[in-house]
């Protein structure tokens, strides 16, 4: 049996972001692990079909494994992956999350910008 609560997130693989990414996602959602799924410039890629369908394996099995009931989609700031301005981020995380929403898991979808500095704000 798994203890303790879970989240997962959906994000770059820019190691910047990871710590301040998951101290938001405990604080935010009260939980006490966060899986890390992490793809390059994962905002963009979502909407690529084939890229959408393994990540969306991925958080399955969070979902299911250890009963995650948030998936956090994010984007951030000086991306080597996805180098453009913050608000083509900002609509690109919109549509990452429609996305995840429509995987069907059961899970709350939350779409988040890691701005400079790694502030993270809900989108």
């Amino acid at each position: 049996m798994v203890r303790g609560r879970f989240a997962t997130s959906i994000s770059c693989i820019d190691g910047r972001i990871q710590g301040p990414l998951s101290a938001w996602i405990r604080g935010a959602f009260g939980v006490d692990y966060v899986d890390t799924i992490t793809e390059p410039g994962a905002d963009k890629r979502m909407s690529m079909p084939e890229i959408a369908g393994q990540l969306r394996a991925k958080a399955v099995i969070s979902v299911r494994a250890h009963g995650s009931r948030t998936i956090v989609v994010s984007g951030h700031d000086d991306c080597a992956a996805n180098p453009v301005p913050e608000a083509a981020h900002r609509g690109q995380i919109a549509a990452a999350a429609a996305v995840a929403a429509s995987w069907g898991t059961g899970a709350e979808i939350v779409g988040a910008w890691v701005g400079p500095g790694g502030a993270v704000s809900r989108v």
